[in-house]
C-alpha cells in the first residue's frame, strides 16, 4: 500500500515548518519507507502500520495546532513491490520505450 497525505496546521501563522516538525521525525523514525516533498509525504506498508504512522503524526501536529487538516489518497495494489519507487519505475521505463521507439504494454 502506498498512501499520500498532507498535515496543514490551521489557525497558525503561514510559517508551518514548526507546527509539522515532530510530525515528520515521527515518520522518518517509523521505519517504514517515505518521502517528503513540498506539499505531500508518501509512505508505504501495510494498511495497519501506515494508518497508525499517520495518526501519530496528526496527533503530534494537533498538540500545537488549534486545528489539522489532514488529506490522504492511497494506492492499493498488492502486486506492486516497492509502490514507493516501483511506480517511478514503471514510468522511466515506459518513457525511456516511448523515446526509443519501443512501445511496451506491460507498463
Amino acid at each position: 500500500m502506498l498512501v499520500a497525505f498532507s498535515l496543514t496546521p490551521m489557525g497558525v501563522e503561514a510559517g508551518v515548518a514548526e507546527y509539522i516538525a515532530d510530525a515528520v521525525k515521527i515518520i522518518r523514525e517509523s521505519g517504514l519507507p517515505n518521502r517528503s516533498d513540498s506539499m505531500y509525504t508518501m509512505i508505504e506498508g501495510e494498511w495497519d502500520e501506515v494508518m497508525d504512522v499517520i495518526k501519530r503524526a496528526t496527533e503530534a501536529v494537533s498538540a500545537k495546532s488549534p486545528r489539522v487538516q489532514l488529506s490522504i489518497k492511497a494506492d492499493i495494489w498488492p502486486d506492486m513491490p516497492n509502490p514507493l519507487d516501483g511506480k517511478i519505475g514503471l514510468l522511466e521505463q515506459r518513457i525511456a520505450d516511448v523515446t526509443s521507439g519501443s512501445t511496451s504494454p506491460t507498463a
